[in-house]
């Protein structure tokens, strides 16, 4: 067996036996790692709390056969204690975290910009400068457009048009043009599109700057299209509280998930998109990529990645 340490974010951990955990952490140099931490959960364990959700960590681990051996770890960062005791907080972190752990599918495939922008996710969590739900808006678009799932805002989905253009549709891929609307499409505020582009590009001036309606329906959107992508729901979401709804009619027909019922059907273009049990033909086409040509989306949700 080989050593070898990295720096790596936990993003999530479960029982192994009577007193082991498996971790999973994504790490700068080799991406998504699956690594046995012996003991932690016996009383008196020499690293069991540095390895919780949420900690940025130096690690050191045994190279096993099927998953590797943490021996030693160093905590870098403790973002969990800004995040833990704060309900907002705790709750888009965890779905920062879930949409990591879905996107990130392959093990040991250096992804050194989604690691840089979960640091600096974590940090921004953490902290008090920012609104937790515009953080997990911005995080969350970035990371799709990593996976090659960001959604057209500047132009038709479809035929490329040049925008602006007043409907969106999950199904399609975005905003879409008159001649390419198809049934079902929602019509957000202009506004709430100039969020969305806003947070795609860190341009945080302009996203602070908007209201709580509009921040509601542009977190609609986000969810729909990312659940439309990963093709099953995520279990932490609609624990998140989101901002009301800027439609009248979507806040009439609100439930306990943080998509708005009507922005997620009419949005995707079908009944419920992320209750599918079988993947569609749209989403059995979509596979992740690289960002698209020309974006220019920091490494970090702040804008100052990882030191």
């Amino acid at each position: 067996m080989s050593l070898y340490r990295d720096v790596g974010v936990v993003l999530r951990v479960g029982k192994l036996g009577e007193a082991d955990r498996i971790v999973t952490l994504l790490t700068r140099r080799y991406g998504k790692v699956r690594a046995v931490a012996k003991g932690v959960r016996r009383t008196g364990s020499r690293f069991g709390a540095r390895l919780e959700p949420f900690a940025h960590v130096d690690v050191q681990l045994h190279t096993g056969r099927t998953l590797d051996v943490i021996t030693q770890v160093q905590t870098l960062d403790a973002f969990g204690m800004g995040i833990v005791g704060d309900y907002r907080r705790y709750t888009t972190a965890c779905a920062a975290l879930e949409t990591v752990d879905r996107i990130v599918a392959e093990e040991r495939e250096p992804v050194l910009r989604v690691y840089l922008l979960t640091v600096g996710a974590l940090r921004a969590f953490s902290g008090r400068d920012r609104d937790p739900s515009l953080v997990l808006d911005s995080f969350v678009l970035r990371a799709m457009a990593f996976a090659g799932w960001s959604p057209a805002l500047g132009e038709c989905a479809r035929c490329g048009l040049a925008g602006p253009h007043p409907a969106f549709s999950v199904a399609a891929g975005g905003t879409i043009c008159a001649e390419c609307r198809p049934t079902g499409a929602v019509r957000p505020a202009a506004t709430t599109i100039r969020l969305l582009n806003a947070l795609l590009n860190g341009e945080w001036a302009v996203a602070e700057d908007s209201g709580e309606a509009v921040r509601g329906e542009a977190s609609g959107l986000v969810a729909a299209h990312l659940q439309w992508h990963l093709e099953h729901r995520l279990r932490s979401l609609p624990l998140v509280e989101r901002h009301a709804a800027a439609d009248p009619e979507v806040r009439e027909h609100e439930s306990p998930n943080p998509v708005p019922e009507l922005i997620r059907q009419r949005a995707s273009g079908v009944e419920d998109p992320v209750e599918r049990d079988t993947p569609t033909e749209a989403t059995q086409s979509a596979q992740p990529g690289s960002a698209q040509p020309g974006s220019a989306q920091p490494d970090s949700v702040t804008g100052s990645g990882d030191s």
